[in-house]
């Protein structure tokens, strides 16, 4: 099996940085195998059941983070590592509110250094688990990649939503760019 470090090595080889999104998309080689590493529901990296240390490899692996399905994959231009994902890779860790020409602007950082303004190429969606009635919100951050926003970041959102009525029941509106994103 693959070791991290052998992974790193080739993207460097490639000339990939880790400030910038190499075509994942036009990459399609092979299946290489399972890696044992895995994103946690809060987006917290393991590699062999040991969290991550360094941030700037977190941010390099996430730059190469390829979706097909509901599997997530490492890729580069001749290697593809499934690996493990508990809910979805990515964690929306800030969020900025402001005004541009009169229209509400939202940006979103998330904590693997993706800026990206909620819009409808960003929109977001809530999905309440039937269970407990706890809300999940979502964004779409770039490719089919997600990320779940922090719990701090969407109150922040909630603090700023608008009351209104839709068919019949109460929901709680933000809107960003003149797109509305139901919050609940």
């Amino acid at each position: 099996m693959k070791s991290l470090q052998d992974l790193l090595n080739e993207l460097e080889e490639e000339g990939i940085a880790s400030d910038g999104l190499p075509p994942v998309d036009k990459w399609n080689p092979p299946l290489s195998g399972d890696m044992d590493l895995r994103i946690s529901s809060d987006g917290t990296w393991y590699h062999e059941g040991t969290e991550f240390q360094r941030q700037a490899l977190v941010k390099l692996f996430a730059s190469i983070l390829k979706r097909e399905g509901d599997e997530y994959f490492l890729v580069t231009p001749v290697e593809k590592w499934r690996i493990q994902v508990d809910d979805v890779p990515l964690l929306v860790t800030g969020c900025e509110i402001s005004t541009l020409e009169g229209e509400q602007v939202i940006s979103f950082t998330t904590a693997t250094d993706d800026h990206f303004l909620l819009s409808e190429q960003h929109p977001l969606r809530v999905e309440v688990n039937s269970d407990t009635g706890e809300p999940s919100p979502y964004v779409r951050v770039r490719r089919n990649l997600d990320a779940k926003l922090s719990r701090s970041v969407y109150y922040e959102l909630v603090s700023h939503a608008i009351e209104q009525q839709r068919d019949g029941k109460t929901c709680y509106i933000i809107k960003s760019l003149g797109e509305e994103f139901i919050l609940g």
